[in-house]
């Protein structure tokens, strides 16, 4: 019987970005949404990369079609993005976000009236 690998490495996500970007640190955070809460329309000033941890969102890129992100599922918010969605299901939602962080940089996000 074959042994299998101890460690294995597998792509998730490999996103182009659209110009090059001055990177000096990537800050990490583990964000939770409750069930029923909504975050409305909004823009990132810089790019966010995310993993979901624990329950589910419905995630929109405004234009685009709705995305369900469950436990496992990877996502990207591209920088200046109007993100339309970004709602939990009934069980809310747990993910790490990864903020690309030029110097001086601080991630922010900006609500935008719909």
């Amino acid at each position: 019987m074959p042994v299998p690998p101890a460690i294995t490495r597998t792509v998730l996500m490999n996103q182009q970005l659209p110009a090059p970007r001055v990177i000096d640190h990537v800050e990490i955070r583990r964000i939770t949404i409750a069930p029923g809460a909504h975050l409305g329309l909004h823009v990132h000033n810089g790019p966010v990369f995310g993993s979901i941890e624990t329950g589910s969102a419905i995630y929109q890129i405004e234009g685009e079609p709705e995305t369900l992100l469950t436990a496992g599922d990877v996502f990207h918010e591209p920088e200046s993005a109007r993100i339309a969605r970004f709602d939990p299901e009934e069980d809310g939602v747990t993910f790490l976000a990864y903020f690309p962080v030029g110097p001086g940089e601080t991630p922010s996000l900006t609500m935008l009236d719909s």
